[in-house]
């Protein structure tokens, strides 16, 4: 119920009080010389005529305004409700008694129906008119008053009433709230209940990483469906423009950069690092760089540290984009650089070796840094053996190609799987001439289907005509597929199968691969060897063209990179009777022991020069003690007498040395043979190389960090190549646009945020766990 009563315009000044009755708030203004007497007598007026007990009265510039207000159940907004409004007159002394409104008042009854505010806001504001007379909102929470010109424009309106801080159905921002997660180490559907709070800085950066690593172009946040989605899931999350989320990437490039930039410089890490080149759909040369290393922690890591154009792929231009990244990372120390077989690596290798020459950080003068990918090599040494395969593959090869031609063909062949009672829902795989394994892949899932085969060509006349007019080489006619080639097929996979189980064994980047290296050599070698003399000529001669590719590369053990054998004996499972063993079995008795002897002396030349790196820190610490020392008592007296005695002494002490390693007192060997003079450990499943030098490490201090480096040697360019395959999803022909720079950004970002944080926590249980089982 509001009651209006009109006073003269002249009434002079205006009081404001605030006052709180009943939980409701309540403004009064009036005008005159005592506002106070005048208001309570005309309050009880206005009251005593509408017949109402609830006071909550109201005179704004010379509106008095008495509304009726009532809590509606269930809701935390005020309801008013508008009966009726009356107008009095009233005279310039502003008097509210029962004497002046009788003789100088002049009332005036309206009713008036008003229309009804159908918006959801009028639900937590009320209209209120200014001293001003012009018409305004204010918000039933905070009190702040906002200028509308209708009633229907209240957008301003909705978006405070989303936001306001008071009102009690908002969600605060600062506030933490309970929320369920997976529980970490428990079984599937355990949660735990964690706290949380919306951060809208962290949903962006949230956002920017699942478009980051799941290959999202920028232009989904964008979308309707994605925007309808945000409204249901989180609608207080402000949803950023795709130039937004473009500038969040690079700034979340740039800060992890900056981390792992800083990890480098602190540690002064040497790392090993593996490069490829690859072209993309824009005719733009792209050069990959991903650095190795084995952390103080003895975990195993790998990042794309650069993936930048490059002039050209001569070798020059290539060392000098390695060079670059290097200074710009801030790392100096390179171990070892794993390329494939082309020759301009050559070349690359040897440019680099320069450089690091230069900066003094090039062990060995570089004599090990150039690595050979041992999967290019096994890529090529197959290919060399599948170039005279049997008329078999062929006509294996000519037929899944003829069902893959037609959907109509490939349907009529799944329609054989249930005459043949095959329960498969896989499908034929064609195989691509530059990689062998896809090669081995078409074959495997053939031989899967080969009932399906025989039935398929039995029914039907197309594929047989097809395999009677197609050539394999000129002159060469394909020829009907029989059961012979099936069995001709299978012995091929099956040899084919342990070049294919090999590849993916050294391929992978986030275990130790170096220490297996020379024994697999070893294993493919004597294999080769037997398959030469076995009866079956089309294995036969397939491994003598592989042995000829094979010795090009490995048959020369002069040419062959020291580190490999190094390597395999810093495991302590086979030290150096099994490298020897391997050594005699695959070059013969002589030569095995030649080149074990150089691989030992290499091994304690190479230990050496990690005692005289280690030793420096040693003789900088004490000549600096000694100086402050002599700083400290230059002002006593005696102090020749003291500096004569210590070198006295320290002489003396180097004369006992001497007498007890002469008399067998003393140990004097180092650590490389303490360490080969034990025992070998149990080659088992569960043995893991780092965990054993991590609990060793305090025994063979220098080593273990000769072993770090030697261990983390990649034997193949493979993660380098993985980041080409997610440069060609990225760079399709929907997204050809994006340039070099944004290219690197998403790309390295998508390596860092997939592999795990540089210092991992030590799990203290795991470990008592393994000590146990080496003991």
């Amino acid at each position: 119920m509001r009651v209006s009563v009109v006073v003269d315009e002249k009434a002079k000044g205006v009081v404001k009080k605030e006052k709180k009755k009943e939980g409701f708030k309540m403004i009064i203004a009036h005008g005159g010389r005592s506002p106070t007497d005048a208001f309570s007598k005309l309050e009880d007026y206005v009251c005593s005529l509408l017949g109402v007990t609830t006071r909550n009265l109201s005179l704004v510039n010379g509106n008095i305004t008495l509304t009726a207000l009532q809590r509606v159940a269930g809701s935390d907004s005020c309801m008013t409700e508008n009966i009726q409004s009356d107008k009095v007159m009233m005279g310039e002394s502003g008097a509210s008694n029962s004497n002046a409104t009788s003789q100088a008042q002049t009332m005036e009854s309206n009713i008036t129906k008003k229309r009804r505010k159908r918006s959801i806001v009028w639900d937590h504001f009320t209209e209120i008119i200014t001293s001003e007379g012009s018409t305004k909102a204010k918000c039933d929470y905070c009190f702040i008053e906002y200028v509308f010109k209708t009633k229907d424009d209240t957008s301003t309106l909705l978006s405070h009433m989303l936001k306001c801080p008071k009102r009690p159905t908002i969600v605060d921002k600062k506030q933490s709230n309970l929320g369920f997660q997976s529980a970490l180490g428990g079984s599937q559907g355990d949660v735990a209940v964690v706290t949380w709070k919306f951060e809208q800085e962290e949903c962006r950066k949230a956002l920017c990483r699942m478009v980051i690593v799941d290959e999202i172009p920028f232009s989904f946040v964008e979308k309707e469906g994605y925007r309808d989605f945000m409204k249901v899931a989180q609608p207080y999350f402000r949803i950023p423009s795709r130039s937004t989320v473009t500038r969040d990437c690079f700034d979340l490039f740039n800060e992890e950069k900056q981390k792992l930039k800083r990890f480098f410089i602190e540690t002064k890490q040497r790392v090993c690092i593996t490069t490829d080149t690859w072209t993309s759909i824009q005719r733009i040369n792209y050069m990959c760089i991903t650095a190795h290393w084995i952390n103080s922690e003895w975990n195993m890591h790998k990042r794309i540290i650069n993936l930048c154009p490059i002039v050209s792929h001569k070798g020059e231009d290539m060392a000098n984009g390695i060079g670059r990244c290097l200074r710009e990372w801030g790392i100096n120390k390179i171990f070892t650089v794993t390329v494939d077989n082309a020759s301009s690596n050559d070349v690359t290798v040897k440019e680099l070796s320069k450089q690091l020459t230069k900066m003094g950080t090039n062990l060995m003068n570089g004599t090990h840094l150039h690595v050979r990918c041992m999967a290019h090599i096994m890529n090529l040494v197959v290919q060399d053996g599948l170039k005279e395969s049997s008329v078999s593959i062929e006509r294996v090869r000519h037929a899944v190609r003829y069902v893959r031609q037609s959907p109509a063909r490939l349907k009529r062949f799944k329609e054989c799987f249930d005459v043949e009672q095959l329960n498969s829902k896989k499908t034929l795989c064609l195989d691509v001439p530059t990689r062998w394994n896809s090669t081995y892949l078409m074959l495997r899932r053939a031989i899967e289907f080969e009932c399906a085969f025989s039935h398929y060509a039995s029914s039907e006349i197309g594929l047989r005509h097809y395999l009677e007019h197609s050539y394999i080489d000129v002159r060469i006619p394909t020829g009907e597929l029989l059961s012979s080639d099936w069995d001709n097929v299978k012995r091929i996979t099956k040899f084919l199968e342990i070049f294919y189980l090999l590849t993916l064994k050294i391929s992978g980047s986030r275990y130790v691969t170096s220490n297996i290296h020379f024994l697999e050599i070893c294993a493919v070698a004597v294999y080769l060897k037997q398959l030469i003399a076995n009866e079956d000529t089309v294995l036969s001669e397939m491994a003598k063209n592989m042995k000829e590719n094979f010795n090009k590369y490995w048959g020369d053990p002069g040419k062959m990179n020291k580190i490999i054998f190094i390597s395999c004996i810093l495991d302590p499972r086979y030290k150096i009777e099994s490298v020897g063993f391997a050594l005699v079995k695959m070059f013969g008795v002589d030569p095995g022991a030649t080149i074990q002897a150089e691989v030992t002396k290499y091994m304690t030349s190479l230990f050496s020069e990690y005692v005289k790196s280690s030793s420096k820190g040693v003789v900088l610490a004490s000549s600096s003690d000694c100086s402050s020392l002599d700083t400290l008592t230059s002002g006593l007296s005696g102090s020749q007498a003291s500096t004569q005695n210590i070198g006295l002494l320290e002489s003396l002490m180097q004369d006992i040395k001497k007498y007890k390693s002469g008399s067998g007192g003393v140990d004097t060997r180092t650590e490389l043979d303490k360490y080969l003079g034990e025992e070998t450990e149990d080659d088992t499943k569960e043995f893991d190389v780092l965990l054993w030098w991590k609990l060793n490490s305090a025994r063979f201090p220098i080593l273990a960090e000769m072993a770090r480096d030697i261990l983390a040697v990649p034997v193949s360019s493979v993660a380098s190549e993985c980041a080409f395959s997610t440069g060609g999803r990225l760079l399709d022909s929907f997204r050809s646009s994006l340039t070099p720079k944004l290219v690197q950004a998403l790309v390295c970002l998508q390596d860092w945020l997939r592999n795990e944080k540089l210092k991992q926590p030590i799990s203290v249980e795991e470990d008592l766990d393994k000590i146990e089982q080496l003991e």
